[in-house]
């Protein structure tokens, strides 16, 4: 580990000392890209050097213990060395989990899809309220929050939404989302106080640049067709909405939120383009790691993931037996942090455990 943290913190000087030189300092693209990949490093290297002055420091403690003969100057030396001690070995951890391989969509900005599914009405219902959660989430992350997409129901529900979340490191924050939620709850309609189970399924997709994914003009059937849908404020009569189906891999996207043919063409194409990384990155992943089970789960939008339990105040996470009894609170507020925390923690030791 040592000889791999040397080698970084040269990496490290070595960018220091080019973006010090007139050639790239006047180079706006050679500039950013070197400044780019120093600030991935940047907390490695400071937390390595702060471990090399920790060391340092030991050093003189336990030569202190040999040499000094005075019982109250051995006294200090000794306590110091006990502090010592404590804080390299929490630095130590430190360096560990950074030196874990890095996503490399942790930084990237998020398209999150969200749509009903067994449970009619109610399921749509429930639609509505995880778009609020995220919403509040991210609003209490200074995150801003961008509609893509939405098929209301007319009833305060939504069949499907679709949104992009901007920010600093939405991806390494909203990853574990993906999958399917489960709520089971009395629905307002419901005469007879029976507690229905309903489904949707939420993706999250971190944002594709035109870089990361490559998409050839021919292979795409652009359709433009006529907004539809209950009515309100996100649909209009013009013809406007796009639908635009990618022919190699039959992934349809479609756009009716803005009046704008062109901003709707826009939407539609960041849509695909991050579909498409996800759906590559998915393949790569499987490729890696077909016999291994991740124990915070796939994100597969099959697989269930958590269920909001109304009547018992409760949310479960069901990757890690995490509950926590304050589901109303957590659903009005956006309070899911928590839950953000522990996974990336499970996720953190899995990967400690296979290194």
């Amino acid at each position: 580990m040592h000889a791999k943290l040397v080698a970084i913190v040269g990496e490290y000087d070595r960018l220091s000392h080019e973006m010090s030189t007139q050639e790239v300092a006047s180079n706006p693209d050679q500039y950013r890209q070197r400044a780019t990949k120093q600030a991935q490093i940047r907390e490695l290297v400071e937390c390595f050097r702060e471990c090399e002055a920790l060391e340092k420091r030991l050093v003189e403690a336990e030569q202190m213990l040999r040499e000094e003969s005075d019982p109250e100057m051995r006294d200090m030396a000794e306590q110091e060395k006990r502090d010592l001690l404590v804080k390299l070995a929490d630095i130590e951890s430190a360096l560990k989990i950074l030196l874990l391989p890095k996503d490399p969509n942790d930084a990237k900005n998020t398209i999150m899809e969200i749509r009903a599914g067994t449970g009619g009405d109610e399921a749509a219902l429930f639609v509505a309220d995880l778009f609020e959660m995220y919403s509040r989430y991210a609003e209490h992350k200074k995150w801003r929050v961008e509609m893509l997409s939405l098929n209301e129901t007319g009833l305060g529900g939504y069949k499907e939404v679709s949104f992009k979340i901007t920010g600093d490191n939405v991806y390494s924050q909203l990853k574990y989302e993906g999958g399917v939620h489960r709520v089971q709850r009395v629905p307002a309609t419901e005469a007879q106080g029976r507690i229905h189970t309903s489904a949707v399924t939420v993706a999250v997709l971190p944002e594709a640049e035109e870089v990361d994914i490559v998409i050839d003009p021919a292979d795409l059937d652009i359709q433009i067709c006529r907004s539809s849908g209950a009515g309100g404020q996100h649909v209009n009569t013009t013809d406007s909405a796009i639908k635009i189906i990618h022919k190699p891999s039959g992934l349809m996207v479609s756009c009716q939120d803005e009046r704008s043919q062109h901003k709707n063409k826009a939407k539609a194409l960041l849509v695909l383009r991050s579909r498409l990384l996800a759906a590559k990155q998915d393949e790569e992943d499987s490729a890696r790691a077909a016999n291994r089970k991740s124990q915070v789960g796939s994100g597969d939008r099959s697989e269930k993931i958590r269920t909001y339990n109304y009547p018992e105040n409760r949310i479960t996470d069901h990757r890690i037996n995490l509950s926590i009894y304050q589901l109303k609170t957590t659903m009005r507020e956006g309070d899911i942090q928590d839950f953000i925390d522990a996974l990336i923690a499970a996720d953190r030791a899995e990967k400690m455990a296979q290194n």
